[in-house]
């Protein structure tokens, strides 16, 4: 299929699969002439990408259009819809043409049904910090796909190393590939732990923190985490999803629900074993102080994409949090 349409949060994986499909379709002699990249942010631009598409390449090889940040599954007119018909029914069987974008495709929208029918549709979103297991999965299976075995401890240590950076998850497995490759038996995390930077914190240590309305250690770990580059809509989307999982629990058990497969189901939690552990965090708290937190929580998030000053606003949040969790 000719088409492609890639979309999601993770830059890298996006930047990945991109770098295979130039690998695979564009001749390097002829890269030049036959791959263009094109900033689709406007009718105009995706109608400049679409007519450089149905040009037949020149020389060897294939041709590649890449339209970068496109929002034609969110809006599209009636006329740019027409010369996407066009150009899908005409597009030369060697020439490739490639949409990225960060938003998931809005599903009532005819470009997306047309996307749908012409382009192979594909995501590419960062797994939740708080989706323990599943980036479990993911660490298992990029490490797999490299020969590389790692030990139950070791997969451990990564996912709390790493988190769901899978840029650092692919240099950090390589870098293990390279020291460990005469190894046979899995790599434990004793062999891992001098190889891999640990952040001493994460956000949902940040999360545990706010929950016991420990003010001074929360602010310490914000702190330590914006040190670390961490992203304040990051942190704040990790404490949003392990806030709603921590209410899910309390109002599981508050309305008289003792199935912990039937509260796993509900809290949308894949391990149910771990609601033991959830149940032994809620202890205490009340559902009354988790949906403030929460609201606090969507205040912080809408400031942030606001533009306010990162630092502060997260500062200001997190001792909010602290007294609603003490109250």
């Amino acid at each position: 299929m000719p088409v492609y349409f890639y979309w999601g949060d993770d830059d890298y994986q996006i930047s990945q699969a991109v770098k295979k499909i130039i690998d695979t379709h564009v001749d390097p002699m002829w890269r030049d002439f036959n791959y263009a990249k094109v900033n689709a942010t406007s009718d105009f631009e995706i109608m400049d990408g679409l007519n450089q598409a149905v040009t037949s390449p020149f020389g060897m090889g294939n041709r590649l259009t890449w339209l970068v940040n496109t929002s034609i599954a969110q809006k599209c007119s009636e006329s740019l819809l027409t010369e996407l018909e066009r150009t899908f029914t005409n597009l030369p069987p060697d020439s490739y043409l490639l949409f990225t974008a960060s938003s998931k495709p809005d599903g009532r929208a005819k470009s997306t049904k047309l996307l749908q029918k012409y382009a192979k549709v594909l995501e590419f979103s960062l797994i939740p910090p708080w989706k323990v297991e599943a980036i479990a999965q993911l660490v298992r299976q990029a490490a797999t796909e490299i020969g590389l075995k790692l030990s139950n401890d070791g997969v451990d240590l990564l996912v709390d190393a790493i988190g769901n950076d899978t840029r650092r998850l692919t240099m950090e497995l390589q870098k293990l590939q390279l020291a460990y490759y005469q190894h046979t038996k899995p790599i434990t995390a004793k062999e891992i732990a001098p190889l891999v930077q640990i952040s001493a914190h994460n956000s949902l240590q940040l999360a545990s923190a706010i929950r016991a309305a420990d003010t001074s250690q929360a602010l310490s770990l914000i702190a330590e985490l914006l040190r670390n580059n961490e992203v304040g809509l990051r942190i704040c989307a990790t404490l949003v999803g392990q806030f709603r999982t921590w209410l899910w629990i309390k109002l599981m058990q508050e309305s008289g629900v003792r199935d912990d497969k039937e509260i796993a189901e509900a809290a949308e939690i894949g391990n149910p074993k771990r609601v033991y552990f959830l149940k032994q965090e809620v202890q205490g708290l009340s559902s009354q102080r988790l949906m403030r937190s929460l609201d606090i929580l969507l205040r912080l998030e809408a400031d942030l994409k606001h533009g306010k000053e990162e630092n502060a606003t997260l500062q200001t949040a997190i001792i909010e949090l602290c007294q609603a969790m003490a109250k």
